[in-house]
């Protein structure tokens, strides 16, 4: 049970983000300037949805774990703090239309995937390595956010 809950936690963050999502992308992010390495739209649902999979995972395994109660909170907390910064990108970048913005709550939001990273690790290996392709991902989605912030 507590593995499809910790699955089931960041799927639907990001089912109810991406409801915030549809209209931006189908609207001012469609016009929007963009460089040229920007993926097509097709794609950042799979990956996305396979990323929260992999934090879901990640989560059950730290959630599970007998580790020491203040490490164990800790990673709970950081990983529950990056997964709301998660969510309020979406709002502020597609339906808020603000990428100066939404590129600096990017940047909190990676130093707290980093952070829940180095906390996970602490309590379980395979936890921490499970949010490495996330916070690749992130660190891809800050450089494609920075440069439409640029271009418009």
């Amino acid at each position: 049970m507590k593995l499809i809950i910790s699955i089931l936690i960041p799927v639907l963050v990001g089912a109810i983000s991406g409801y915030f999502t549809t209209s931006g992308v189908n609207g001012w992010y469609a016009l929007a300037n963009k460089p040229w390495f920007n993926p097509p739209n097709w794609i950042f649902a799979p990956v996305w949805s396979m990323l929260y999979v992999l934090m879901g995972i990640a989560f059950f395994l730290v959630w599970k774990a007998d580790a020491p109660k203040d490490i164990k909170q800790t990673a709970i907390i950081l990983f529950a703090v990056q997964l709301v910064l998660n969510f309020f990108w979406s709002i502020i970048f597609f339906k808020m239309q603000q990428p100066g913005w939404a590129f600096a709550e990017i940047i909190v939001m990676w130093v707290m995937i980093l952070l829940t990273i180095l906390w996970f690790g602490k309590i379980n290996t395979a936890a921490a390595w499970l949010l490495v392709p996330y916070i690749c991902w992130v660190s891809f989605a800050s450089v494609l956010n920075y440069s439409i912030w640029r271009l418009n």
